[in-house]
């Protein structure tokens, strides 16, 4: 069960500093694991770009444990419970197989379902939650490795879905499912920087889930748009339907076919594993309505943030009431930047960039670098005190408490 892995995350970045890495191949051995010792953090496929996941004692990977996939057709609801340390890409088609469909997956189905959740991981569209609110029901098990189950419409619900491992290891998770559907991507650009912002809003309501990507120059390059219906039109707001590309082993087919939402979603296939190791990134919301002035704003620091810069994609996400979702409340635009592997001048950046977002009300990605500290953090998150008593009741001799949990939640 023990790992021989290196200790690190997924760019290479972050170095873990838990004085080993078990990984378990049942609930069972995992279960045991907990119970003895006395500090233990779960780990997923390590896509986090900072701490968020680390522990100075055992970190549990649970990656191992078989998926065990459960379908329950319902007459209103239909659930796919799963283990958490499966991959969003290796579970999905089992799930369309039964003729059901997650309602969004990530930019990389490579993630693993527990860790997703966790964290807030989200794809886009702005009628979409994050990954998160599909959630139904967690398994965790708690400092004496007994399994308790916590449900959504549970009163501490909706504090222990996004929990950054502080409550316990999950071990299973219960997601709400619909019947599946086809979907086909297409993309639009160039778009002028100002025609874009004037019309932000209105480009990311243009499909079922809108993605954009810029580098802060004079245009947004591409918007890439995921539609569940057969036909879209030739242009939008100006920008012409671009020649399409099929499916191939580096990204899914842009061509405007239909194909299975799985492969659709995701703007990678599961075989091919994009920028491993060559990039940090850093990724901040801000409520939908302000997205034109946080454009704005950060393109101010454009000379700044180019040279260090691979993309940054945009994306809008819907609200919710997770108590630690940077989307709790409004729905948001997420400005997500995939970094060269440059960490210590991004790091240098970041207290600059977010200074310009602190206005707009940005938060930060909790799986993702950041410069702010526990006291910007909690004037971000007016349920923080609530999820702070829900951590000591769960775990009041801190078997999973974290030095980023401490740090930026004072938990």
């Amino acid at each position: 069960m023990r790992s021989t892995t290196s200790e690190l995350n997924w760019s290479g970045t972050v170095t873990y500093t838990a004085e080993r890495v078990e990984r378990p191949t049942s609930v069972e051995q995992a279960a045991e694991i907990v119970a003895r010792e006395s500090r233990v953090h779960g780990l997923g496929t390590r896509h986090s770009f900072n701490d968020v996941a680390d522990t100075p004692g055992v970190l549990l990977d649970l990656t191992a444990i078989p998926t065990d996939l459960a379908i329950e057709h319902g007459d209103s609801t239909s659930t796919a419970t799963l283990g958490a340390g499966t991959r969003y890409g290796v579970v999905a088609p089992d799930i369309d197989a039964a003729g059901l469909a997650l309602h969004n997956m990530g930019s990389l189905p490579h993630i693993s379902v527990g860790g997703a959740i966790a964290t807030g991981t989200h794809g886009s569209g702005t009628t979409l939650g994050s990954l998160s609110t599909a959630v139904r029901a967690l398994e965790f098990l708690g400092p004496d490795g007994t399994t308790r189950t916590v449900h959504r419409e549970d009163p501490d619900g909706p504090g222990s879905v996004m929990h950054l491992g502080l409550l316990g290891i999950v071990t299973r998770v219960t997601l709400e499912v619909q019947p599946t559907y086809l979907m086909r991507q297409d993309s639009y650009g160039p778009f002028p920087w100002r025609t874009f912002l004037d019309h932000v809003a209105e480009i990311h309501a243009a499909g079922y889930s809108v993605c954009s990507y810029t580098r802060f120059g004079d245009e947004i390059g591409e918007v890439l748009v995921k539609s569940r219906a057969e036909h879209v039109p030739d242009d939008l707001f100006g920008a012409p339907r671009l020649p399409g590309t099929p499916g191939d082993a580096s990204r899914t087919a842009r061509d405007g076919s239909m194909g299975p939402w799985w492969d659709r979603l995701p703007h990678f296939p599961i075989d091919s594993v994009p920028s491993h190791g060559s990039e940090v990134q850093s990724e901040h919301f801000v409520p939908l309505r302000h997205a034109a002035a946080a454009l704005d704003a950060l393109r101010g620091l454009a000379d700044r943030i180019q040279p260090h810069l691979h993309v940054a994609e945009l994306r809008t996400m819907a609200a919710d009431d997770l108590w630690l979702s940077p989307s709790q409340g409004e729905d948001v635009f997420c400005i997500a930047f995939t970094w060269k592997k440059h960490p210590e001048e991004v790091a240098a950046l970041l207290p600059d960039l977010e200074a310009r977002l602190a206005p707009l009300g940005g938060r930060p990605h909790w799986g993702k670098m950041s410069s702010l500290d526990g006291d910007a953090v909690a004037a971000l998150y007016p349920r923080l005190p609530a999820f702070r008593e829900l951590v000591a009741r769960a775990d009041p001799d801190r078997t999973f408490a974290s030095a980023f949990g401490e740090r930026s939640l004072r938990t």
